[in-house]
């Protein structure tokens, strides 16, 4: 099993907006508000994200699906934005594990969301602080991202 890097978001990177996840039944509520919060005005007006904020969208509920399933209540989910990026934050608070990667599972059987998010995205890293383990996937605000991804 392969590991993520440990390193927390760009310190420039602002919040958004947050969500606070119990059950997952908040990830229909979660996807919509998302939605709406990237393909409204926040972002700012004729700024054109082309298929970010369905990416965008897929991971964040990719990754607090496994938030939900595998750590410990409540899933924290935040949008925050460089001038540059667009950054997930996904926090749970199971400090006792640390995220990784399966290569060796079959696609039924689940668990790809850190796949997708390293597949789709910029970049993907983890971090904890005193209370939270979190995974973070970066995405440009307004490029394509084919052919973009550094790593």
């Amino acid at each position: 099993m392969a590991e993520l890097s440990s390193s927390p978001p760009p310190p420039q990177a602002a919040e958004l907006r947050r969500w606070t996840l119990s059950k997952a039944a908040d990830l229909r509520a979660l996807r919509a508000s998302l939605h709406e919060e990237l393909t409204g005005d926040v972002l700012g007006e004729g700024e054109a994200l082309e298929e970010i904020p369905e990416l965008v969208v897929l991971i964040a509920t990719e990754l607090a699906t496994n938030a939900l399933r595998h750590g410990i209540p409540p899933t924290i989910v935040r949008l925050l934005a460089t001038d540059e990026y667009l950054i997930l934050d996904v926090a749970d608070h199971d400090l006792g594990s640390r995220p990784e990667l399966t290569d060796d599972q079959p696609v039924a059987t689940g668990g790809r969301g850190l796949q997708l998010a390293r597949a789709l995205s910029l970049d993907v890293a983890w971090y904890a602080t005193g209370t939270t383990k979190n995974i973070w996937a970066s995405f440009p605000r307004t490029a394509r991202l084919s052919g973009t991804r550094s790593g």
